[in-house]
């Protein structure tokens, strides 16, 4: 049968005070599952209840949401993933981000839906989850450990070698570094908004989840399994099957061909040797092996074993995208394997490799123009695609050491420290995070969503959504102003819903089907318009959270050389910069904001249920 809450729920959270040392179990609130579902929506609400605007990341009186969702610990692929939702340091806003793996099905089997940690240790500690019940337990000899090495001493603590969920922060997030991440099950990152950076200001290591008998119960068992066959095969076949044989690394490539692959810190498009770096090169010369998340069939994940170049031998996890557009061009890097070890030394350090990516391109670009000398830079070069420099750049990060030291504020605010031309050559959004590892240039949806996300990272997903199965036309101009914050403004809410239910989006391909997927779980009878509204009410929440927590509308705009024309490549003299206040606008007004600021009207606020917050944006 289903808990109190609801079919698809364990009908519980954890509560951890830090300070108090004391871990307490309370009741998972039936009228907040209605509203939110789970994942994003409940630490939406939580961090939006608990946190008033005087509170910074770092203190105390933060939250850090940690959240499954109705989908999470069933049969259905992907369904390993939790949500993260805090008040992160690169935008003193709300951050919400996302980590597949074990770690939410885990949590699931031992009981609760969420784990809700506020305060701050006076030692070091990390978090044990056990079969409905919890501690927290001394990390002192853990101290100094990266994120690999952090979950093999769990294990070894613990006396279990396998069915252990393990999350936590390598030494970025000890020493504070603004973008330190969240790492865990080999790889798996909460990589937004410097989320390990607030773990490291409570002192909270890790957290630990063995796997436990539980099931999660559901409503239609046989319609359930079902349903998430016909998904979990769309998911495999989506493409042509692309994610799945290659990896996200298949779309290096692509992406270059479009414009859309950052080169040496946006100074050129031009990449020739983008077909190394491609995951069709990696698959079919290096050695690899499948990594799994819960219950995944589409497993696009791997690890690999480098075989040919200066690193040979190294054994690793395969770089996904990103890290590969990270310390490949970006950097003006051409050999793989090396990428290889940069990718793997990132997730170890516990760096998120966008930042740390854009931060070491614009270090290397200053270098090259005379803007920075070895000098500033600790006696170290840093030509393009230096990768023994980047490693020494990687490693000092990560404890604050010298050069390091500036460099873990992130871009925006290394640059501006140093000032003139420096600053022009930062790759930013204004508000302070840095964009995922694209040319958004060259990719006009994303530039939007991430200058105005709530969330602090891409969000409405129009890039990457099939347009059609939400009844809306596809982009037939990816530089069409018109067309593009249209997109963004009709889809915007998708991607956040699915960030409640506790799944992989890579699963999440067909609208319908993954709804059909959770009314079989909950025995609900929602539809796509339904879950349009629970996704838009949560980010509405969150952007009345930023409002009130300081947000500078002005500010959600992209630094000038993010904001610039590329001057070569295919999306050559394709410039945002004269509709972009428009395209902000006219996304606000879509969104049922107020069309200058981005201020949710009170009418938009009650048709979202979110009548309690209208008193909120009054005040502002």
């Amino acid at each position: 049968m289903g808990t109190e809450t609801g079919w698809g729920y364990m009908g519980k959270l954890l509560r951890v005070d830090l300070t108090a040392g004391s871990v307490q179990e309370e009741p998972l609130d039936g009228h907040l599952v209605e509203t939110y579902l789970g994942g994003a929506g409940l630490g939406a609400e939580y961090l939006s209840r608990e946190v008033p605007p005087h509170v910074s990341w770092d203190s105390p009186e933060n939250r850090i949401i940690l959240a499954s969702g109705p989908l999470g610990g069933t049969i259905l692929s992907g369904t390993g993933t939790f949500c993260l939702v805090t008040k992160g340091p690169m935008t003193n806003l709300a951050v919400s981000t996302q980590a597949n793996g074990y770690l939410g099905a885990f949590l699931k089997f031992a009981g609760f839906d969420g784990v809700i940690i506020q305060g701050q240790s006076p030692k070091w500690v990390y978090l044990y989850i056990g079969d409905g019940k919890a501690d927290l337990r001394d990390a002192s000899a853990m101290l100094g450990k990266d994120t690999w090495e952090l979950g093999d001493a769990i294990r070894g603590e613990l006396g279990v070698t396998q069915d252990l969920s393990v999350y936590g922060i390598g030494p970025a997030g000890e020493n504070l570094v603004r973008y330190a991440v969240l790492v865990g099950d080999q790889g798996h990152l909460c990589s937004k908004g410097g989320c390990g950076c607030v773990m490291g200001s409570k002192r909270l290591k890790a957290v630990a989840i063995p796997r436990f008998s539980q099931s999660v119960p559901l409503y239609d068992q046989e319609l359930f399994t079902e349903k998430a066959r016909v998904l979990s095969k769309a998911a495999i076949e989506n493409r042509g099957g692309l994610i799945h044989q290659w990896g996200t690394t298949a779309l290096v490539s692509s992406h270059y061909h479009s414009g859309a692959l950052p080169v040496r810190n946006y100074t050129t498009n031009v990449y020739p040797e983008h077909e190394k770096m491609d995951g069709h090169y990696l698959r079919s010369h290096f050695e690899h092996r499948k990594k799994r998340c819960w219950a995944c069939s589409l497993a696009h994940n791997r690890f690999t074993k480098v075989t040919e170049g200066p690193y040979t031998g190294l054994e690793a996890e395969e770089p996904d995208y990103e890290s590969i557009s990270a310390w490949g061009p970006l950097v003006g890097n051409t050999d793989p394997g090396s990428m290889v070890m940069l990718s793997d030394l990132t997730d170890r350090l516990g760096l998120d490799v966008n930042e740390a990516g854009w931060t070491v391109a614009w270090v290397m670009e200053c270098y090259q123009r005379g803007l920075l000398s070895q000098g500033d830079l600790d006696g170290i070069a840093m030509p393009w695609g230096n990768v023994e420099g980047t490693r020494a750049m990687l490693e000092k990060t990560s404890r604050r050491e010298g050069i390091g030291n500036l460099l873990a504020e992130g871009v925006m605010r290394a640059s501006q420290a140093i000032g003139g031309e420096a600053a022009r050559a930062a790759v930013y959004v204004q508000k302070g995070a840095t964009p995922r590892g694209h040319d958004h240039r060259g990719f006009w949806t994303e530039m939007l969503e991430t200058c105005t996300s709530a969330t602090g990272t891409i969000q409405a997903g129009a890039r990457l959504a099939s347009l059609p199965q939400f009844g809306l036309p596809p982009i037939s101009n990816n530089f069409s102003p018109w067309e593009v914050a249209g997109a963004c403004g009709k889809l915007d809410g998708w991607f956040v819903f699915v960030d409640c239910l506790g799944i992989c989006r890579f699963i999440t391909i067909e609208p319908n089907l993954t709804v059909d997927c959770l009314n079989a779980a909950t025995g609900r009878r929602l539809t796509v318009p339904e879950i349009m509204k629970i996704g838009r009410r949560v980010i509405t929440q969150l952007r009345v959270f930023n409002f009130r927590h300081g947000l500078d509308p002005s500010l959600e705009a992209p630094s000038v050389r993010y904001g610039s024309t590329p001057s070569d490549g295919p999306a050559q003299g394709k410039s945002i910069a004269p509709y972009f206040k428009w395209m902000k606008s006219f996304y606000f007004e879509l969104m049922g904001w107020e069309p200058d600021t981005g201020r949710p009207l009170p009418e938009t606020l009650r048709s979202l249920g979110l009548e309690k917050l209208i008193p909120d944006m009054e005040k502002q």
